[in-house]
C-alpha cells in the first residue's frame, strides 16, 4: 500500500478532526473559570435565544455558550457575522436533545447564530450587538465559508499542472529504465533520485491516481520489505534492488513495469480530476506524511535519501497552495507565517544537501541538526493546519 493509499483511508475523519480544531472553538468544561456559560437554544423551532442573558452583558471578551439543540434530530449551529458570514463558532454533529458547551473570544460587533438542522430549513437567531473592545487577546478569528464552487477552479488548476509534470516524470523513468537495462548502476542510482523526486511532487493528487499510485510508489505489505515483497513494484522495489547486493538484472522487469504505470498514467490522468474537496486538505498533507514517513525512515528502501524526498514534498506543498492564494489571502492571516515557515524548512533541509547533489542521510544527522529538522517540520504543519480547515467547504443554507 502506497503512503497516499494509507493515509486516505483516513481522509474523512482527519478533514473533519482538523476542521474542527481551528474553525469549531475547542469545547469549554462547564467550569470554565473564566466566563460563565451562557444557555443558548437551538432548533428548528428556536435559534440563538438566551444571549446574552441580559442587555449589560451584551459585552466584547470571552464568551462560553451552552448550546442545547431541542429538536428531534441532530444540528449543526454556528456563529457568524451577519454582515458578512464569517463564521466564529461551527458546532457540528450535536445530537438531538445534546448540550456542549463552546467557548470563543470576540471583539465588538455584530453576531448571530444560525441553526442547520439535518432535516429541516434553516434559522437564524436575532443580532446580537457587542459592546466594548474593537481588539480583545486571542480573539476568535471569524472566517467566511469556503463553497465547492470556490474551489473547483483551484483543482482544476493543480490537476493542469500535474498534467504538465507528467511527461518529465515520464522521461525520468525511463532515462532509469535505459541506465538499469545497460547495468549502469550508477547512473540508475542518479536517475532513481531524480525521478522519485519527481514524482514526490505531486502528492496533493492522492485518490485521483487511483491504483496507478500503488504501482509507481507502493510500499512493501506488512512483515515484508522492498527486497523480499514479490508483489511490490515501482519506485521502492527498483530502489531496494538498485542499493543492494543484488544482481542488476534483476532491477530489469520492475524498471520496466515503473515505466509501464506512468505510462497509464500520464495516459488516464487528463479523464481525471483532483476533487476540489481534497485540495486544501492535501496541502497539510504532504507534509504531514513526511514527517510520519520520510522524516522516521519508515519508507527508506536502501537509498538513504529521505531529505531529499521531504525537500521534493516542500515543493509539493508550494504548488498545492499556489492556486488556494486567492481563496487563503483574505481568510488566513497567517498566509505569510506560513510561507516563511516553509522557506524555513527548505532552506534547513537543503543545508544537508552536499556539492555533488547527493544528499546527508538521517543516521548522519548529528542532534541538534535533527532537532532543528523536527522542529521546522512541525512549525510548518502549524501553520498549514488551518488551509485545510478553511478550505473545507461548510454548509451555510
Amino acid at each position: 500500500m502506497s503512503v497516499r493509499a494509507t493515509t486516505a483511508v483516513v481522509v474523512g475523519a482527519l478533514g473533519a478532526l482538523v476542521g474542527t480544531a481551528i474553525v469549531t472553538p475547542h469545547l469549554v468544561p462547564p467550569t470554565s473559570p473564566h466566563t460563565s456559560a451562557v444557555t443558548v437554544q437551538a432548533g428548528t423551532d428556536a435559534c440563538g435565544t438566551g444571549w446574552p442573558a441580559s442587555p449589560d452583558r451584551a459585552l466584547a471578551g470571552p464568551q462560553t455558550f451552552r448550546i442545547h439543540n431541542t429538536s428531534v434530530a441532530g444540528i449543526e449551529v454556528q456563529l457568524v457575522d451577519p454582515t458578512n458570514g464569517a463564521v466564529y463558532l461551527d458546532a457540528e454533529g450535536l445530537g438531538a436533545g445534546a448540550t456542549h458547551d463552546y467557548g470563543v473570544r470576540l471583539p465588538r460587533g455584530q453576531y448571530r447564530f444560525r441553526c442547520l438542522p439535518a432535516d429541516a430549513n434553516p434559522g437564524t437567531g436575532p443580532v446580537v450587538h457587542l459592546r466594548g473592545a474593537t481588539h480583545v487577546s486571542d480573539e476568535t478569528p471569524g472566517i467566511v465559508p469556503v463553497t465547492r464552487d470556490d474551489l473547483i477552479p483551484a483543482a482544476k488548476s493543480y490537476g493542469d499542472w500535474i498534467e504538465s509534470r507528467l511527461p518529465t516524470l515520464l522521461a525520468d523513468v525511463r532515462a532509469l529504465d535505459a541506465d538499469v537495462r545497460t547495468g549502469d548502476v550508477r547512473a540508475a542510482r542518479r536517475d532513481w533520485l531524480v525521478g522519485h523526486r519527481e514524482y514526490e511532487q505531486l502528492g496533493a493528487a492522492y485518490g485521483a491516481f487511483g491504483d496507478d499510485d500503488t504501482a509507481i510508489d507502493g510500499l512493501p505489505a506488512a512483515g515484508r520489505t522492498a527486497l523480499d515483497d514479490p508483489h511490490l513494484t515501482g519506485f521502492h522495489r527498483v530502489e531496494a534492488l538498485l542499493w543492494s547486493a543484488a544482481p542488476g538484472s534483476r532491477a530489469v522487469a520492475p524498471a520496466d513495469a515503473l515505466v509501464a504505470a506512468v505510462e497509464h498514467l500520464r495516459r488516464t490522468f487528463p479523464t481525471q480530476r483532483v476533487d476540489p474537496l481534497d485540495i486544501g486538505l492535501r496541502s497539510h498533507e504532504i507534509l504531514e506524511n513526511a514527517l510520519r514517513f520520510e522524516a522516521t525512515g519508515a519508507t527508506d528502501a536502501g537509498s538513504h535519501t529521505a531529505l531529499a524526498t521531504i525537500d521534493a514534498n516542500i515543493s509539493g506543498t508550494e504548488h498545492a497552495l499556489e492556486p488556494l492564494r486567492s481563496i487563503l489571502r483574505t481568510r488566513y492571516p497567517g498566509l505569510r507565517a506560513t510561507d516563511r515557515a516553509l522557506a524555513t524548512l527548505r532552506a534547513d533541509v537543503e543545508s544537508h544537501r552536499r556539492t555533488d547533489g547527493s544528499w546527508d542521510t538521517l543516521d548522519g544527522l548529528d542532534r541538534t541538526a535533527r532537532e532543528h529538522l523536527d522542529a521546522d517540520l512541525d512549525a510548518a504543519l502549524e501553520q498549514l493546519a488551518p488551509v485545510a480547515a478553511i478550505c473545507d467547504p461548510r454548509r451555510t443554507s
